[in-house]
């Protein structure tokens, strides 16, 4: 067994914990105490909340790593005391006061941007048959299909709620960029990088769900923070 560190996973919109699938094994195995958080995706307080419980109630020193919008939810969860470090998949990395809207209105909105649409109960959806094009057009067409029939929609409200004083500033963090990303331009997940000035940066020529495309970069990129760590 490598280590007992907790390396806790947190899921974007439009998914849930099962996104990590090629991830969790292989760290499993490895010996680290792995956990995908299930956030409900109403709010970013809401799902900071729910990270922050669930990271505090592992036992001991905790890793988190958030894909997509699962890095507004990390950069505020990251506070909780046995949080040691920070992974960046992908994901939005705001700075106190930024949101998810704000920060997509820097540059020309994302192809997928164009799949979004609302239902009548103020929750976010990306149309079915255009899921794989934007979201993860690098995975196979039956694990697509899946992700996109059982994706979890998120609140618009979510794109408007403004980000707490980053923990990306005061706790060790790493990043992955993809560089074929139809949901985050990639120049801006470059930016995240840039300004964050994490412990390294990796890019890699990946759709928005990297995760599971690319899961032994992933799962690399994961350990080697988690060792840094230890």
């Amino acid at each position: 067994m490598a280590t007992q560190l907790n390396i806790v996973l947190v899921h974007g919109a439009w998914g849930d914990g099962s996104h990590w699938r090629h991830v969790i094994p292989p760290l499993h195995a490895r010996g680290y105490r792995v956990s995908a958080v299930q956030n409900p995706l109403t709010s970013l307080a809401d799902d900071v909340d729910r990270t922050t419980r669930f990271a505090a109630a592992q036992d001991g020193p905790t890793l988190l790593v958030g894909h997509s919008y699962g890095g507004m939810v990390i950069t505020g969860a990251g506070h909780a005391p046995n949080v040691l470090g920070l992974v960046y998949v992908a994901a939005f990395a705001p700075d106190e006061g930024e949101t998810p809207g704000g920060i997509f209105g820097m540059r020309e909105p994302p192809p997928g941007a164009a799949s979004i649409a609302p239902d009548d109960n103020g929750f976010l959806w990306i149309a079915r048959d255009q899921f794989r094009d934007n979201f993860c057009q690098d995975v196979d067409a039956t694990e697509a299909l899946v992700m996109a029939l059982t994706q979890k929609p998120i609140a618009a409200r979510c794109f408007g709620d403004a980000s707490g004083p980053p923990a990306w500033k005061t706790k060790p963090s790493w990043y992955q960029v993809s560089s074929s990303d139809r949901m985050i331009p990639p120049a801006t997940e470059r930016w995240f990088a840039e300004r964050m000035q994490p412990r390294k940066t990796i890019e890699l020529a990946a759709s928005h769900a990297s995760m599971a495309s690319h899961p032994d970069e992933i799962v690399a990129l994961i350990e080697e923070a988690a060792r840094a760590l230890a």
